[in-house]
């Protein structure tokens, strides 16, 4: 009679479900969204079981996010009240220009020396894509691109500390914009000073990409006081 060895152990695995740090990444990235754009409007209490269900995840990459987001501003805690949408408080955006002014050029800066091709390639492109939502008017589309042109110009620096530290400041300025310039409606002069920025980034010419910078930064502080102006 033939001998058999043991069983083998045939174990069926489930397909694994995504690690909550990268649901808790999705979530920022999603609730960031809905407060920017207003679907969470300020003021709103929010609740985690609800967003849950909506981002199909569980409670705790959730409130994992909404912590995250609580360090940018965007929300503040109430004793036994739960999750509220901070308000935009436009005298803070003053004062978050005073830090954002050299920091945004010292990323424009260290972006033309360090950025790749790939990266350059990319600014332009970005660039071209700002004018065109600018010549049509298109808010939302104006808006995205302006965080993906923040994003690629931190990414371009290749320094983990700017990249931490403009982060929340470009958010807190996306969800200002949003609200403020559909009043304002300066999409072509910002969106021609931001491509200012990004030629000269892209052709690593560090002294005129100081002076692009210069000029925007100009350019949103008059923003930000004409909005001040008319709260």
């Amino acid at each position: 009679m033939k001998k058999t060895g043991p069983a083998k152990n045939v174990s069926r695995h489930k397909p694994s479900s995504p690690p909550d740090q990268l649901l808790a990444d999705v979530a920022f990235a999603q609730i960031e969204e809905m407060i920017i754009t207003r679907k969470l409007p300020p003021g709103s209490m929010i609740s985690e079981s609800q967003l849950a269900v909506e981002m199909e995840m569980g409670r705790t990459p959730v409130r994992e996010a909404l912590q995250r987001l609580r360090q940018i501003g965007f929300v503040e805690t109430l004793p036994r009240r739960g999750t509220l949408v901070a308000g935009v408080d436009i005298r803070q955006q003053l004062e978050l220009l005073e830090v954002r002014r050299p920091l945004e050029e010292l990323v424009a800066q260290v972006a033309g020396v360090r950025a790749t091709p790939e990266e350059r390639t990319h600014l332009l492109k970005l660039a071209k894509e700002m004018m065109t939502a600018a010549e049509r008017g298109d808010t939302k589309s104006w808006i995205r691109i302006g965080g993906e042109i923040h994003h690629a110009e931190v990414y371009a620096t290749h320094n983990s500390m700017l990249i931490t530290s403009m982060l929340p400041i470009h958010a807190q300025s996306r969800r200002f914009w949003y609200h403020h310039i559909v009043q304002n409606r300066a999409y072509v002069e910002g969106a021609q000073l931001h491509s200012n920025v990004l030629k000269a980034i892209a052709a690593g010419d560090g002294k005129r990409a100081t002076a692009a910078v210069q000029e925007l930064m100009q350019f949103i502080e008059r923003f930000t006081r004409s909005a001040l102006d008319t709260f």
